[in-house]
This record gives C-alpha cells, sequence and structure tokens, in this order.
C-alpha cells in the first residue's frame, strides 16, 4: 500500500514566517481581549457527541468528525468552540450569577459535505460575555469586534448586524410550519429572493408575509434603515427587535465606532442557537466572513444553567487571506540571531549564546558545515527571518551581519 505522507483535503501544515505571522497576529487580537477585561479559557479539542447533538443547534452531524472511544462512546472533534464555553460556563462557573468574561483561541474542525477548496480545520479567536442579557453587553461585543479589526490594521471593513427576532416575527407571522420555515431560511440565506416569493406563492402564504419577506433584500442599509424595518415590523416581537438594535445603536456612538456598523435584516443567524442580534465581519481580500458572532440566550441552559450569552468567533486563516491581499503588514520581528561556528569554536560560540539568551534575546546555534558559505548561512537567515548573522571563523575572525539590512561587520581575532 501506498503511503500517504500530505496532508488530508482541508488541512494544511503552516511554518517559518507564515506560523511566526499568524502567531503574532494571534497575540496581538488577545491582547485588545484582555484590555476589555476578558480572561483566557482553554476547553478540549475532543467532545462528547452530545455537547453538538442536533438541539443544540450547530454543525450537522453529517459534517462532524466522529469516532468512539474504548468505552463505545461517540466523540467529536469540535467545528464550534461555542458549544463547548456553554458546557463550561454551566458546570465550571455554575454558582456563579454575575457576568464572565471568556476569551479563547482554537482549532475548529468540518468535515464539509461540498470540499470546494474550503479549510476542514481553522483557527478560531473569540470572546463570549456569559450572564449578561443587556444592551449594553450587546453593544460591548460588537465595539470589541470593531476595536480589534483596527488594532490589526484594517480600515475597509463592515460589520453587518441583524436580529434573529426580528426574523422570527416575520416568520410567525406566515405562520410557516417547520418545513416550510427551514426552505424559507435557506432561501433568504442565499439571497434567493424570487425563490422566496415562487416558494411562498406555491404554498399559498399570506399576501402581508409574501411582502414582508419580498422586502427583506431592501433592508440593508445605514441607521437609517431601522425606521423602515419598524414600519414592517408585524408584531410586538418584531418591534422590540428593532428598538433594541436603536439602542445598541446609541451606545456604539458612545464607543465612537458607528461607522463601520450596517444593518441587514435578512441575517437569520450561522447557528441555531442564535437569539436576539446576529452579525458577520466583511472586508476586501476574503470570500467568506472574517467574523461571526451573535446572542444566545438559551444556549448555556441546554447544560443546566439559564444564563443568556452573547459571543464572536473570528477565523483567523480568513483573516490572514484578507490581510495579505490588502498588503497590510502584520508585525512580525525579525527575532533570532544566528551563531555558526567553525570546528573549535565551541566554547566561545557557547558562551555567545548564553550572554544572549541572559538577555532574553533569542539565538540559534549552528556548527559550521565545511561544504557551505556564508552566503549559504545568509540564505538561511533569510529564509527563517532571523535578525542577525555572527559567523565565528576557524581563524577567530568574526563576520556580523544584519539579515535586514545586508550589512556586514568583520572583527579579526587578537589571538
Amino acid at each position: 500500500m501506498k503511503k500517504k505522507l500530505h496532508t488530508p483535503e482541508g488541512v494544511r501544515d503552516i511554518y517559518n514566517v507564515e506560523c511566526g505571522k499568524k502567531l503574532a497576529l494571534e497575540e496581538r487580537l488577545k491582547k485588545v481581549f484582555h484590555l476589555y477585561g476578558y480572561h483566557d479559557i482553554q476547553t478540549p479539542t475532543i467532545e462528547y457527541f452530545d455537547v453538538f447533538r442536533e438541539e443544540i443547534g450547530t454543525t450537522p452531524s453529517n459534517d462532524l468528525y466522529k469516532f468512539f472511544d474504548k468505552d463505545g462512546n461517540t466523540l467529536v472533534l469540535r467545528p464550534d468552540i461555542t458549544p463547548s464555553i456553554a458546557r463550561a460556563s454551566a458546570t465550571l462557573f455554575k454558582d456563579e450569577h454575575l457576568p464572565i468574561r471568556l476569551c479563547y483561541t482554537g482549532n475548529t474542525f468540518v468535515n464539509h459535505s461540498n470540499y470546494q477548496g474550503r479549510l476542514r480545520e481553522t483557527t478560531q479567536m473569540g470572546a463570549e460575555l456569559v450572564g449578561d442579557d443587556s444592551v449594553e453587553a450587546d453593544a460591548e461585543m460588537l465595539a470589541l469586534v470593531i476595536e480589534s479589526m483596527l488594532t490589526i490594521g484594517l480600515k475597509e471593513f463592515q460589520l453587518c448586524v441583524g436580529n434573529v427576532d426580528f426574523f422570527q416575527s416575520i416568520i410567525e407571522d406566515a405562520n410557516l410550519d417547520e418545513e416550510a420555515e427551514e426552505r424559507v431560511r435557506e432561501l433568504i440565506g442565499n439571497r434567493n429572493y424570487f425563490g422566496v416569493e415562487e416558494f411562498l406563492d406555491n404554498i399559498q402564504a399570506k399576501r402581508s408575509a409574501k411582502e414582508a419577506f419580498g422586502a427583506l433584500n431592501e433592508l440593508i442599509g445605514g441607521v437609517e434603515i431601522l425606521e423602515k424595518a419598524e414600519n414592517l415590523a408585524p408584531n410586538s416581537k418584531g418591534v422590540m427587535a428593532i428598538r433594541r438594535l436603536e439602542r445598541i445603536y446609541a451606545t456604539l456612538r458612545q464607543y465612537g465606532v458607528e461607522k463601520f456598523v450596517t444593518f441587514d435584516f435578512s441575517m437569520t443567524g450561522t447557528y441555531g442557537y442564535y437569539t436576539g442580534i446576529v452579525f458577520r465581519g466583511y472586508t476586501y481580500g476574503t470570500g467568506d466572513a472574517v467574523v461571526k458572532g451573535g446572542r444566545y440566550d438559551h444556549l448555556i441552559e441546554k447544560f443546566g444553567k439559564k444564563s443568556p450569552s452573547i459571543g464572536f468567533a473570528i477565523v483567523i486563516d480568513e483573516l490572514v487571506n484578507a490581510l495579505t491581499r490588502q498588503k497590510i503588514r502584520i508585525v512580525y520581528p525579525r527575532k533570532n540571531t544566528i551563531i555558526v561556528y567553525a570546528d573549535g569554536r565551541q566554547i566561545e560560540a557557547i558562551r555567545l549564546a548564553k550572554d544572549f539568551r541572559r538577555k532574553s534575546k533569542n539565538a540559534e546555534l549552528l556548527k559550521k558545515n565545511p561544504v557551505c558559505t556564508l552566503e549559504d548561512y545568509i540564505r538561511y537567515g533569510n529564509d527563517f527571518y532571523a535578525g542577525n548573522l555572527v559567523y565565528i571563523e576557524e581563524s577567530g575572525d568574526v563576520t556580523m551581519v544584519n539579515l535586514a539590512t545586508g550589512e556586514k561587520r568583520v572583527v579579526e581575532s587578537r589571538e
């Protein structure tokens, strides 16, 4: 049997400078989360299947990576970190009644039915504000997303905000059964409004419902769209959804970030557990949202504790793609000094490396290969994004190279 030594479809190796830049980006984002008072949490990559069961409203079972432990329990690689946070919140913080701020970094795994070039393993960074159902919590989460994007250098991006309750009010007014509701959600998710109109005609939906669904395509824009949406709301649930968005927007003005917000009332939420507001962040250079989030007031109670919450996930892989294509530099300094030493010069090399490390400077030791030249090591240093090269020759002469500028300086031995 032929050995498969390459990666499976949908996963990839990330190494060298690309890996360094990705980690540097994550570190900058984490700093913003911490500035807002969020605390780190790590949940397992492997969870019991029940954490992502259909009732939870997360990734469909067919798209999960499932396997069994030795006791016959069904396990999964997590496709989404929020249900894991919900499980942890319900168990670890079951007696805490004040809001809890949590943030995380982790990989998620989705076995997409149609591969179509999509990654099956992605890195997500997110924040969850647990146990707070206020307008202020919603606004804080949106402000945190926006400040995170600005901190890493994104200027051209938009945060699209909707409200599941508004969409649900139209569903309820239309009196659709479960199957019809699912079909309408699918069509609107694909922005196929002609398909929506045709489907509603076929099931003989009432005229007001057809008009409301048809108008969703036009309910996309700035704060001025809220009044139009309120006039369209079929019941008090829809009206209350709009008024909450108005209050959120007013709070975002206090943060000074309202110009990055657009309203989109056709948004139904990526996952079934969303209630209240939902949002997605878009920018140039990527085909999908770089941020996905929303309110989930009933998710944690499925794990045993009533705790309204809101959160988001930044898809790091999509964000890196966007930054690269927009030519936005990810700050990643050249850290290492490479110390190359000839045979017989090990003592000096180790002493120099220890001195660097004592001063919290990275030092990489390489014994000189007889067939390699100084230029070979300069190329190596640049490939691995080192900052400096110290080349100790057998004679004791030292050549120092600034790998960023190419400048060289020779210090002759005093022996």
